[in-house]
């Protein structure tokens, strides 16, 4: 700025440089945030429509859901299992001592087991199916798309979300039911023989006072939400596989992006169900 009053070309251009920085910002933040959640959400609705309408009319590819399916349950089974264990043992450590403290040692059962059911196995496998499952889906997809692959199939009028993306939606719908159940065996199993064997609990307290507490509500807000994550999990690795561009690069990138997005938005899907819960199904007891 001169002493007359008048901006010097300098400082112009410099608020012209601010401004073209702060463009480009919105474009690549939150513009691009916008445009990736509705094309998430575009891509969930048109798979569902794809398959209720190949269910209903016998067009649905039954072999290739359950080969995606087995390679889905191959690749996160064990270390859903090896995550499942010490959130089992941490669960019963934390909650024993805490009923030791206020003199509930019988309802340790209760407590442990109804935190793996209600949030520890649907977490618990759905962010395994993130960063195995959703890593592995975009990466194939990924892979496709940087090498034309998917371009050649709209060409010969052969539908990618039909053909790639309703199968993987369908299977890992049905694995991460699948993989919400072995969590909840080996969690319950990890904490009971936890209690009972090194902090010398009463095998019958523990799963009387469980059996107690625990009602079928549980298992079937556990169940609706291992359905909803898997879709998730499913509808968000696609969507980023299917829109990969850049090389290999591209794709690593892509893969990077499908797990921190999965979890996060598992994450805040995980507090809305639970707050919906306590608000319409309120609990007097534990």
């Amino acid at each position: 700025m001169t002493t007359t009053g008048v901006p010097r070309k300098g400082d112009i251009a410099a608020s012209r440089e601010v401004g073209r920085w702060l463009r480009g910002w919105v474009d690549r933040h939150p513009g691009t945030a916008m445009a990736t959640v509705g094309g998430q959400f575009l891509l969930g609705v048109h798979t569902v429509k794809h398959l209720v309408l190949d269910l209903g009319s016998g067009k649905f590819p039954f072999r290739e859901a359950v080969r995606q399916g087995a390679f889905m349950a191959n690749t996160a089974l064990l270390p859903t299992i090896f995550v499942a264990l010490p959130i089992g043992v941490t669960l019963s450590i934390q909650f024993g001592l805490l009923a030791g403290q206020v003199g509930a040692t019988s309802l340790a059962g209760a407590a442990s087991g109804l935190a793996v059911i209600r949030q520890g196995a649907p977490m618990v496998a759905a962010l395994l199916m993130a960063a195995a499952v959703g890593s592995a889906i975009c990466a194939d997809l990924g892979s496709r798309k940087i090498r034309e692959e998917l371009d050649a199939m709209e060409i010969m009028g052969v539908s990618v979300v039909r053909r790639l993306v309703v199968p993987r939606f369908a299977a890992a719908i049905l694995v991460g039911v699948g993989l919400t159940g072995v969590v909840c065996f080996v969690g319950f199993l990890a904490g009971y023989v936890f209690n009972v064997v090194v902090q010398d609990g009463a095998p019958g307290s523990f799963v009387a006072s469980f059996a107690s507490f625990a009602t079928v509500g549980d298992l079937v807000l556990t169940l609706v939400k291992a359905v909803v994550y898997g879709a998730i999990v499913a509808v968000v690795a696609c969507e980023k596989g299917l829109t990969t561009r850049g090389g290999p690069a591209g794709v690593a990138n892509a893969v990077n992006s499908t797990v921190v997005s999965s979890i996060l938005l598992l994450m805040a899907v995980n507090v809305l169900f639970t707050q919906l819960y306590m608000v319409f199904f309120p609990r007097q007891g534990l």
